[in-house]
């Protein structure tokens, strides 16, 4: 179902920093010119982000606002994160880690983490941020494929997740903990800062040398690290700049953990690139803590996830009254397509929209968004970022490449050669080849393109349901699904069908005040039915607690098939809860 166009005012065209003149202008040479690089040729991320602001008036801005879940606050400004990054960097040099060597973050989001990330791309080292959620095996899993040089986390992290098994990691030369008392054999983080020499300067790197290792979830049980390089900061600093609205002074909250790659693009590098003073929440999600924060930090621009908006929408009208936010200009989604209703509600209750931006791990920064100058189509993804060439692109019966036209549905393609572009699958050549074809980057993910170059989310390609004749995409059906009261959140999937092929099984959670029943279900099954059709809408509906997510918000649907087939279940460590696995409840 469309939903009406969200236009956008002459005041708010004008005030964007992305114009359609600037769409027609744009190179990446001539945007690379607002960064300083290093001499001969050379390119640093760390450099880009802290000291090239804090070598001029930016010196005393504040860069980290800081707030513990216990109240504490602290406020690191671009001189202080200069200093304490050059003297981890020094850190690392006194204990023989040199450039190229493989350093692991895992600690919940203090200050520490980000001084360790960005002090240790200085030192030329490759980062690789976990999540502190996980459990032990996937930790050592991925420190086994990066060939761990060194770690950075906490005393009682060290202590639960890695004691056990740390002398079976060859690669692993030294352990720094960030907190309290070292344990046997780890470095103390207060001691050692205490005691070294920052370094001078930054590490020379080059554009193309490795600085970011991110790990995705696997079908295969096996995580695949995707490598990035010191280039990306170009479009970390574009994206940021002409997609979330940031620049010099602007109080920005990005709610990812570092962890996920949001986290780390978006949630350290392209704040900081553009001067902006960034919000740092140590506190997991809490309806009112987070739209206090909002209130009383003043915050212009928030990036967050559907997840999150979902989770404020079901706490009710009640949980956002009696605050304001004068100074809220942007909101921006990611992480999974956003359903129309949370961008409608977004104008209903923040007098605004939220704008959706798809990319993925793989692309390493923002590739298609809903700009502040666009009208938003609710649902839509967007149009592509200036400097990146999307397409939709379909097989035909000799298997080769064609480019779709207006409303045909295939594969979302981008030209190759963007700065952010993945330069690997860690020790992975041929799945990395076999992501290209015909100088197109394959994202997997299944889209249309309306005529005025808006894309659509249609559906992962093997999440795509094939009933009766029909491709039917998961997003498609969970929107309808959405739209009744009582549904907060839906998934669907294809199950076997003898006649049909697949028929469409749909799993909802339910709002506060509804109850799993068979009139409900009926209920609701009907509305998708007058939605969709007959053909597309869900045969069977069941009732579910909660929806099986990633971290970072993104629903798994291939898990809800796979237990429902009793197929393996693939890399599940990035699961929100793996403790509780979601099991259908039909009323």
């Amino acid at each position: 179902m469309q939903h009406e166009l969200i236009r956008k005012s002459e005041a708010n065209r004008r005030a964007a920093q992305l114009s359609e003149a600037d769409r027609a202008a744009f190179t990446w040479d001539a945007a690379a010119t607002a960064l300083d690089g290093l001499s001969e040729g050379g390119l640093n991320i760390a450099h880009e982000a802290v000291d090239r602001h804090a070598q001029g008036a930016a010196r005393d801005r504040v860069a980290i606002r800081w707030l513990g879940r216990d109240g504490a606050r602290r406020d690191l400004t671009y001189g202080d994160l200069a200093q304490e990054t050059a003297r981890f960097a020094g850190l690392l040099h006194h204990h023989g880690l040199q450039p190229g060597a493989h350093l692991f973050l895992l600690a919940g989001r203090v200050p520490e983490l980000y001084v360790a990330a960005l002090g240790a791309l200085k030192a030329g080292l490759t980062v690789t941020p976990l999540f502190a959620a996980f459990g032990p095996e996937p930790i050592r899993m991925r420190m086994e494929i990066g060939a761990a040089d060194v770690l950075v986390t906490t005393a009682a992290l060290y202590q639960r997740k890695v004691a056990d098994w740390r002398g079976e990691l060859a690669s692993l030369k030294a352990v720094i903990v960030l907190d309290g008392e070292a344990p046997d054999g780890c470095l103390s983080w207060s001691e050692e800062m205490a005691a070294v020499e920052p370094m001078e300067g930054c590490s020379p790197s080059r554009p193309d040398d490795v600085a970011l290792i991110h790990f995705t979830s696997g079908t295969t049980g096996r995580p695949k690290g995707v490598l990035h390089v010191h280039q990306a900061v170009l479009a970390h600093a574009v994206t940021g700049r002409y997609a979330l609205e940031l620049g010099p002074g602007i109080i920005y909250w990005c709610t990812a953990d570092p962890g996920w790659v949001t986290g780390t693009s978006y949630g350290l590098i392209s704040p900081l690139v553009n001067g902006a003073t960034m919000i740092v929440d140590e506190a997991e999600f809490d309806t009112g803590r987070w739209l206090d924060i909002l209130a009383d930090e003043s915050v212009e621009v928030w990036y967050t996830a559907p997840t999150a908006i979902r989770r404020l929408m079901r706490a009710g009208p009640e949980a956002v009254e009696g605050r304001s936010y004068p100074r809220l200009r942007h909101m921006a989604s990611v992480g999974e397509p956003l359903n129309p209703e949370g961008v409608l509600w977004g104008q209903k209750v923040f007098g605004m929209p939220f704008h959706d931006t798809w990319w993925q791990t793989e692309t390493g920064a923002i590739m298609i968004a809903n700009t502040a100058a666009m009208d938003i189509r609710p649902g839509a993804m967007g149009r592509a970022m200036p400097g990146v060439e999307a397409g939709v692109l379909a097989r035909d019966a000799d298997g080769s490449l064609r480019e779709c036209g207006p409303g045909q549905t295939g594969e979302l393609a981008l030209r190759a050669g963007w700065p952010s572009m993945m330069r690997g699958y860690l020790g992975e050549e041929a799945r990395y080849r076999k992501a290209f074809e015909d100088g197109w980057y394959l994202s997997g993910d299944l889209v249309t393109r309306d005529a005025d170059g808006y894309f659509w989310f249609v559906g992962r390609a093997d999440d795509l349901i094939k009933s009766a004749g029909h491709l039917i995409g998961p997003f498609e059906v969970e929107n309808a699904l959405i739209e009744h009261p009582a549904v907060a959140e839906a998934a669907a999937i294809g199950l076997p069908d003898e006649t049909a092929g697949e028929i469409v099984r749909a799993y909802v959670a339910l709002n506060p005040g509804y109850t799993p029943s068979q009139e409900l279900e009926r209920e609701i099954r009907g509305l998708a039915r007058k939605r969709l059709g007959p053909a597309v809408a869900p045969r069977e509906i069941a009732f579910i607690a909660s929806l099986p997510k990633t971290r970072s918000g993104k629903i798994m649907r291939r898990l809800l098939k796979a237990r429902e087939l009793g197929l393996p279940e693939g890399d599940t460590s990035t699961l929100e809860t793996e403790d509780t696995p979601a099991r259908s409840a039909t009323p």
